[in-house]
């Protein structure tokens, strides 16, 4: 079964169209904006794709999703958040924290972060929809992740680590002020062993989308635009008693 070809101005194919093999791969094109970005993530689509590839959009079946309160606090990650000298921040170092994600893994042959993607969501950044959460030791950037906040609807990307649980620490941080900005789900895409493990679980992409509907265009406690800004009692609500969902 062939994808369908996207051309500038056409309108995405249904989602229900996507291949089983691989899966969830909608379309291809030639171009990734910013503006088509917003427009597939509200339909539950995705860029992703290598350097040299045409744009390859994705909408897979089933999708890997976290609600905040589901987050669990492993206990290694407990004793760094107590034991670690670092500070949290927030849209500082937002291109910087793509570049970080961009580089080169062992485990990888090349990274989908191309100049294009960079372009896109750094503009989405400055348009207030893209959002880093960093962390730094001995004022280095050190871990970190970034994505995008549609509604109550938070859209992972992609995260890096320089030093242990790092980036780990910036995604407890995130799930926390999500929680209390009242988000009600974390999209993070592709079913690993590792987002399992903290409390991601897979919904079909009918449940998703519904979610979507419902979720993506809520009026949500943040600001719409601009740099986010977290609470400073974070660190506490994590290390709180109550907080004991661990492994």
């Amino acid at each position: 079964m062939m994808i369908g070809w996207l051309n500038p101005g056409d309108p995405f194919p249904a989602v229900e169209t996507a291949l089983t093999d691989p899966n969830g791969l909608l379309c291809a094109g030639l171009e990734v904006t910013s503006e088509l970005v917003l427009a597939a993530y509200q339909r539950g689509i995705f860029p992703w794709y290598s350097e040299g590839q045409p744009v390859l959009w994705w909408s897979p079946d089933p999708r890997m999703v976290m609600q905040p309160a589901s987050f669990r606090l492993h206990r290694s990650l407990r004793k760094s958040l107590q034991h670690c000298e670092y500070e949290i921040r927030v849209d500082t170092s937002f291109e910087a924290v793509m570049r970080a994600c961009a580089d080169p893994r062992p485990e990888q042959g090349g990274t989908w972060i191309s100049e294009a993607i960079i372009d896109a969501y750094t503009t989405l950044h400055r348009a207030g929809f893209a959002h880093s959460v960093e962390t730094w030791m001995e004022d280095e950037l050190v871990g970190g992740l970034y994505g995008i906040a549609l509604g109550r609807v938070f859209f992972g990307e992609s995260m890096f680590v320089r030093r242990t649980d790092a980036s780990k620490i910036a995604f407890a941080h995130l799930v926390t002020q999500l929680k209390r900005w009242q988000f009600e789900l974390i999209d993070c895409q592709q079913e690993t062993e590792h987002l399992a493990s903290l409390g991601a679980a897979p919904v079909s992409r009918k449940e998703f989308l519904q979610a979507l509907n419902q979720w993506v265009h809520a009026d949500v406690r943040v600001p719409r635009s601009g740099p986010w800004k977290f609470d400073a009692d974070l660190l506490a609500d994590l290390l709180s008693p109550t907080n004991r969902k661990q492994r």
